[in-house]
């Protein structure tokens, strides 16, 4: 890594620096947290906000941060066949090459910061680049080392819980998914609406309309004023009268 590429005290008062890192950190929400609607750029703001805090803490955390800021790189680089003319980069040819680069970085921050903020940052990154690889048993470790590291004042551990239903998920596994949703909605408040919301999809899934429904008749008086509470009546109807 150059001293270009370094993130250092003196680039936080570039604002094309911090709106790139912000723009990255966005992206990586959207790119696999696609059900995160309630904060999503709230989240985002954090993750940026977590690499500021460790510039800012001295040069071990500075250092931490400039790694971060490179699995952020890797995660909001473009994919295309060719190099686009006036963009930095990098660029990948397919989005799995991207996903295996977006490891690399992270494997790098583990290794050299994993006690720091950036690196469990570089965890729960590299969680979900592992799960868009399609590698779901890998992913699940990642997350659930993600957890074991972080308490539950820690703002982004809602990633590792959505992250590890929707491994269980990818796996077929309907009932451990439908669980780990329930753990969402326990464990990460502002997700608890989601969380009855995939949960029921995958109990009707795995052949349980009765328990399903149960959960999406009582939706609305659980979580007044959600923004799915539409969406829940609508679950509702397809699944039928008793």
């Amino acid at each position: 890594m150059s001293n270009e590429d370094v993130l250092s005290r003196k680039d936080l008062k570039a604002p094309d620096k911090f709106q790139e890192g912000a723009n990255r950190a966005i992206d990586w929400i959207g790119g696999h947290k696609k059900q995160a609607r309630l904060i999503a750029v709230l989240v985002a703001a954090g993750v940026v906000l977590a690499i500021v805090a460790g510039l800012a803490a001295g040069a071990r955390s500075e250092k931490a941060g400039a790694f971060a800021y490179e699995v952020l790189r890797a995660v909001g680089a473009e994919v295309t066949a060719v190099p686009l003319p006036g963009q930095p980069g990098p660029f990948f040819a397919t989005d799995a090459e991207r996903q295996k680069a977006v490891i690399v970085e992270a494997d790098r921050a583990i290794a050299e910061y994993g006690s720091t903020p950036s690196g469990r940052l570089a965890l729960l990154m590299k969680g979900d680049a592992q799960l868009r690889l399609g590698e779901a048993d890998a992913a699940i470790v990642t997350y659930q080392k993600y957890l074991a590291e972080t308490g539950p004042e820690q703002s982004l551990r809602f990633g590792a819980l959505q992250g590890i239903a929707l491994a269980h998920e990818a796996k077929g596994k309907l009932d451990e998914a439908a669980a780990a949703w329930e753990r969402v909605g326990r464990e990460a408040a502002p997700f608890a609406d989601q969380a009855d919301l995939e949960r029921a999809r995958l109990l009707a899934a795995a052949g349980k309309p009765a328990e399903a429904r149960k959960l999406l008749e009582g939706f609305e008086g659980r979580h007044k004023g959600s923004t799915l509470v539409a969406e829940a009546a609508d679950a509702l109807a397809r699944l039928g009268a008793k």
